[in-house]
Parts: C-alpha cells; structure tokens; sequence
C-alpha cells in the first residue's frame, strides 16, 4: 500500500537522497516516477502517461505527447519496506524525472550536474538503446552512482538476461543482479530477492495491492541460489575483508553483504539490477529499498571541488549545514504565478528566505525572495534551506544556469554545467507589429530556461533565427511561445546547423589603416593559423614577444577574429576547430586604437583563412531503427540513399536494430517515411554524433544558395 506523506523535513544528511530517473525515451521513467510518487504517499491517484494524467509531466504539450520535456522536480518521503540493514526511518527522497528524448538533453545535463545517485530504467524487450547509452555516459561524466530499473518485464519479448548481458556489454560496467524475475511477458507474476532469497508476488497488477511473500518456488532455487553466490563474489571483490572470508569460506552474513555492496556501488565498481513492471505496479517497492540501501546520501559524497573566485586556488566545500552556505543553480523555469524561478542544489550550509547571497560566478549580490519546495508545477513555500536540499528562488536577478551561489565571506565558484551545441535552425517572423515585442520577451525568456536554445539576427535578411537540438526541440519551443506567451510568428522550414573549419595551416596579416584628417586609425597584426579536431571550438594564442604589439590591442585583436569566425567565409556559417596564433604586427603611438585592432583582426583572418583550403562542415548523427525483419531491405536501401553509412545491424527477439551514421540535413521528417514504409512497425531515434566535410558538389551548391560564395 501506499505510504502517507508526512511534512517532516529536518532529516539528518545521511536520511536524504537526491535522485534522477533516466533514460532512453519510452522507457516508463515517468510511469516509474508516477508509481514512487503513489508508494510514497506524494500522490493519492495513480497518474498515467498514456491518459496524460502523469503528476510529473505537467505541461500541455507532455501531456498531448505523452512524453517528457521539462525536468520535474519533486520531494517526497520513503519508510523502508522490507528487511535492510538500514534503521527503518523515513528518509527523504528528491527526485528528478528527466527527459528521455534526445532533443532535451540539456534536462538530463543539467540534472545529473546535481545529483548524487540515479535509476536507469530500461525496457527489458528492448534493452540498451542507443539514447540509453548517451544518458549513462552524460552520468559518467559527473560520476553519478546508478541502479538499473529493467521495467517491463510484462512485454511481449520482454528478456531479462539479455538485458543484464546488454548493460555489461553497452555500458562496459558490472553489473551485479538482485532479483530474478519469476516468468515474462503475460506469465511474469513477481520478483525473488537474491539476497534474502524470498519470493514477492504481485496477485493483482492492476490495483495498489502489496507483494505477497513466500518461499522461492522449486523451479527457481538452483538458479536464485546462484546468483546469490555470483553476487557474493563479485562484491567480495571489491573489499578486502570479505575477500578474505569468502576464500576461507567462511560465511558473510547479509549486513556485512549490503554494507559492502553499498560502498562499491557509490564508488561505482558494481551496478545493482532490479526487474518489474511499473504499468502493472510489479517490483517498485524493492527499488526503492535499493535506492535507501545503495545509493548514496550527502554524507557520503564528503565535499565538493570548486575555486576561490578571489585567489584562483582550489576550494572545497563539505556537504554539511555547519558549513559556510554555497550552492549550484542548475535550472531556470518561467511560472505565470510567481515569475522566474532558479533551481538550486544546496551543498553547504543554510539559505534563508529574505537573505542576500553572492553569486560568485559573475560578482554580484542577489536577494533571495522566496524558497519554494517544488513538487512538479505545484509550490510549498519555505523560510529556509539547509544543505542536501533541492529548492526553487523566487527574485534573482542575474543568476543563470551553471552559476554558483555562495556566502559573500566564502565565495567559491563550483564546477558549471557545459552544454551541447544547437544542430538545427529555422527563421520566424511575428505576424504583426505588437507580436515583435512580445516575440522578444518570450524568446528571452525561453532562451534563459534553455542553454541548448540560441536567438541570432541574420544579418542580411533581418529575420530571426532560433535554434536547438532537433525538429521536436524547436517544435515544443514555437508552441511554447504561442500557448504561454500568446505570440503568433510564421515559420520557415528547419535548417541544418552548418559550420566552416579549415584544412591546413596558413599565415594572415591585417592591416588597418585609416586618415581622415586630425587622429587616424592604425592597427596592424600578424597570425597564424592551423587546424584543429573536430569538436575542438576555436583557440587563442598570443605569442607576442617584446612590445610589437600592446597588451591593451591584444583582446580587441581576440574580439576581431572572433567576429570574423561568427560570419564565417564561405557560406556565412560560424567557424570552428581552428587554433590562431597572434606572433607579430606594429602600433602607432598616436593612431592605434582598439577599434584599429579589432579591424586589423578581422582583416587578417579573412587574408589567412582564404589561403587555409575553408570547406563547410555538417552535422552527422547516429541512427538506430528498430524494425521488424521484413522491412529491413527497405530501411538500409533507404538510408544508403540517405547518404548513411550502415554501422552494423543486430538481432533482437523478432525485431532487427540498425544503427548508421547519417547527415542530418538528409533526416528532416524521416519518422513519417520510416512508418509508411514499414506500416507503423518500425521505430527510430537520432543521436548528434560529429561533424564531417560536406562533399565538394553540395558545398558549391549550399554556398550558391546563401549567395555569399566568396572564392578562395
């Protein structure tokens, strides 16, 4: 049965855990949330994704599309079930239900930049897909801790072991087994405890009923018995003292097995697996023992790395309310009720509503107005925070994400949130005159909740160009503008985020000079310029020596070329992977003036760029389709035609996965053509993989197009 939600929140550090769901889209990481929400007594109602019900997915647009766009945050509060070796307290749980679509990955960014422990949820027919693996690798970059949720059992072609086989092979992880589900698809009745080894049965999937508890049925000891043996060794393995034990074969008792399962699932060495299946309210409870047991509190992530803003020394911070206050603002929502709301994760310390705090990232002092506790879109305010917590600010001015709150006495700046660059762009234009100011706003303030979202002004057409990760991405975003904002624009057809690089090395020199009687203009430099790797940016290196030219011209020369590489040469696109070395020029002493340098910046690159070989680059993404084998003749011719080149193809039940690299400017309404060609059967997602030369004949005939050719 459902737990009741209690109003409690002083909870010791080591009584709270800060969690993600995650994972590939259509997953059930939101049915999974719904359902720990209900259990946890959050919700009085199961709320359901297909009846677009879902507490989590609030949004109209979630809820028409039955899927996740925003992250949604939420505290709740979770009393241990069965026997842990835990006390059996209540303990906290904040929980994120992130996005799984991969034109929202700045959600998933974000949210794993705050949190201490994750739930992967995968679906046991599918298993590992391809969105699986960038959220698990996006986690590895900010060493999350994880469990594995294998949801779904009850689908046809549901495969537990394959499952567990895809995690150890995909994810280069190992994976330590801790129920064993008894039966799949329409025969899939419950879940046996590999530790304990008891046997919890689900009678009616249907209502909120609890597991019932007996004996592992006979058909299923050999095999619970030996996983139980295969889950002693493997975390023996990671701990002296029980390694020592389990060679003299002496027994471990299950305190000291959890005890030690814990510590090597926070330092990452093994990844627990749990089954069931969240539609029919089968294994959540075991989950969220294991987030209890396993996962990590903010006792046990010690302290966190940052950098004195003052003296650019390393700094730390312990995750204690003793501590001076310091905290990461990680997401920014507009709510029509209370205007701008920033996300912060607390580290340390203790924030009070009414408080000044110092944004240490940009130098300046913010007044906290109010400390909302978030649950989805609903708000529970606050008078204060404590450290461990995830709360909403209402009235900050100039904090953005990834910036750092700390005390004024104690500036820290902690480690920001880096984001994924827009692949697709597309014009829109406001209907009427009253629609351009209220087209801005709504832009600004869309473009402050997401970093993957950019505004720029073509400068030779004057329109506005917007753009993101995908066609849903801006979709969702133009939609947005008009329900919320009540802006009407036309828009153009999505365009493919091309970008300009060069392929050799070259010099370039600049000169500005500039009389029109009284003080003149004088700038002149020297550069050099080389290619980078793909997915480089663009570097700056000054080698000047002596004073050919002054430290004060040497960022308007930066400031210059940086200009020069937003315009591009070729066909307007930015530049990138491209190092420039500043090695020589000369100054007036009365003439020279930033603006002189700037000039002669920009001069310079488009001399040396015209002798570097420029070509256009475009973006490249993984596609995988999963379709039945019928069909896979036609997919492959398909995206053979597609200019796709065909990575592999694998088996899975009577499904076939193919997975090719394509450029996308050939994927533009690819789902449509995928499910007529294959009668609805087949699915598939895109993943932004690099970028590559686009071949000599489209280049000509892109640059054509954008009438900027300028020959080399």
């Amino acid at each position: 049965m459902a737990q009741t939600a209690p109003t409690d929140r002083n909870l010791p550090l080591n009584r709270i855990r800060n969690i993600g769901i995650i994972a590939h889209i259509d997953a059930g990481k939101t049915t999974t949330t719904e359902r720990i929400l209900y259990y946890t007594g959050r919700t009085y109602k199961i709320g359901e994704v297909h009846e677009g019900e879902a507490t989590m997915d609030w949004m109209e647009q979630e809820q028409e599309r039955g899927i996740t766009i925003v992250s949604a945050a939420t505290t709740t509060f979770w009393t241990p079930y069965f026997d842990t070796h835990l006390p059996k307290e209540r303990y906290r749980f904040n929980i994120i239900d992130t996005p799984g679509h991969v034109d929202f990955t700045a959600e998933v960014e974000r949210s794993l930049r705050v949190l201490d422990g994750g739930i992967t949820v995968l679906d046991a027919s599918e298993g590992v897909q391809s969105q699986s693996e960038t959220v698990w690798r996006q986690a590895d970059k900010y060493n999350v801790p994880r469990i594995c949720f294998v949801n779904k059992m009850d689908k046809v072609g549901a495969d537990f072991t394959a499952t567990v086989d895809d995690i150890r092979d995909k994810f280069g992880v190992k994976p330590v087994v801790m129920v064993l589900p008894m039966g799949a698809e329409n025969e899939f009745e419950g879940v046996i405890d590999v530790v304990t080894q008891r046997a919890y049965f689900w009678q009616d999937t249907a209502a909120d009923t609890e597991p019932e508890v007996r004996e592992v049925p006979a058909e299923y000891q050999d095999q619970a018995r030996q996983l139980r043996g295969q889950l002693i060794e493997a975390v023996a393995e990671t701990n002296d003292a029980l390694l020592e034990k389990f060679f003299a074969e002496q027994d471990i008792t299950t305190a000291e097995l959890k005890a030690a399962l814990r510590s090597a699932v926070i330092k990452y060495q093994l990844v627990p697996i749990y089954a069931g299946s969240s539609l029919k309210n089968t294994g959540v409870q075991p989950l969220l023992d294991a987030v209890v047991e396993y996962l990590p509190s903010p006792v046990d992530i010690d302290h966190v790395e940052g950098t004195n803003p003052k003296t650019n020394q390393n700094d730390q911070r312990r995750l204690s309310p003793e501590e001076k206050f310091a905290g990461l603002a990680f997401k920014i929502q507009t709510d029509p009720h209370v205007g701008k709301l920033t996300f912060l994760r607390i580290y340390s310390g203790v924030l009070e509503s009414g408080s000044y705090v110092f944004n240490s990232t940009v130098n300046k002092k913010e007044r906290v107005g109010r400390l909302l506790l978030m649950h989805a879109n609903q708000r529970e305010e606050t008078s204060e925070a404590r450290a461990g917590e995830i709360v909403a600010i209402v009235g900050l001015k100039h904090t953005k994400t990834g910036h750092t709150l700390s005390d004024e006495t104690a500036p820290i700046v902690l480690e920001g949130i880096t984001f994924a660059e827009p692949v697709i762009s597309l014009a829109i234009e406001p209907n009427t005159k009253s629609d351009q100011e209220k087209m801005g706003l709504a832009l600004n303030k869309l473009s402050e909740e997401d970093p993957t979202f950019t505004i720029k002004s073509d400068p030779d057409t004057g329109q506005t160009i917007i753009g993101g990760m995908g066609e849903l991405h801006l979709e969702v975003i133009v939609d947005r503008m008009k329900r919320e904002f009540k802006v009407d624009a036309k828009v153009g057809a999505p365009q493919v985020a091309y970008r300009e690089t060069i392929t050799q090395a070259s010099q370039g020199e600049g000169k500005y000079i500039k009389q029109t009687g009284g003080r003149g203009q004088y700038g002149h430099v020297l550069l050099r310029l080389e290619p980078l790797e793909r997915g480089s940016g663009y570097e700056f290196v000054n080698e000047i020596t002596g004073a050919a030219v002054p430290r004060e011209y040497i960022e308007p020369t930066n400031k210059g070329i940086q200009e020069f590489l937003d315009r591009g040469f070729l066909a307007g696109y930015p530049m990138s992977d491209l190092r420039v070395a500043l090695y020589d020029g000369s100054f007036h002493e009365v003439d020279s003036s930033e603006l002189a340098f700037k000039m002669a910046g920009s001069l310079g690159m488009r001399h040396g760029v015209s002798q570097a070989k420029p070509v256009l680059l475009e973006p490249i993404m993984i596609v995988e389709v999963t379709t039945p084998e019928e069909f896979m003749g036609d997919v492959i011719g398909d995206l053979s035609a597609r200019r796709g080149q065909i990575q592999g193809t694998k088996n899975r039940g009577t499904a076939v996965i193919i997975t090719a690299v394509v450029p996308l400017a050939e994927m533009q309404g690819y789902v449509t053509i995928l499910r007529s060609m294959t009668q609805g059967r087949a699915t598939s997602v895109m993943l932004p993989h690099t970028y590559q030369e686009v071949p000599q004949n489209i280049a000509q005939q892109i640059i054509a197009e954008r009438g900027q050719g300028r020959s080399t």
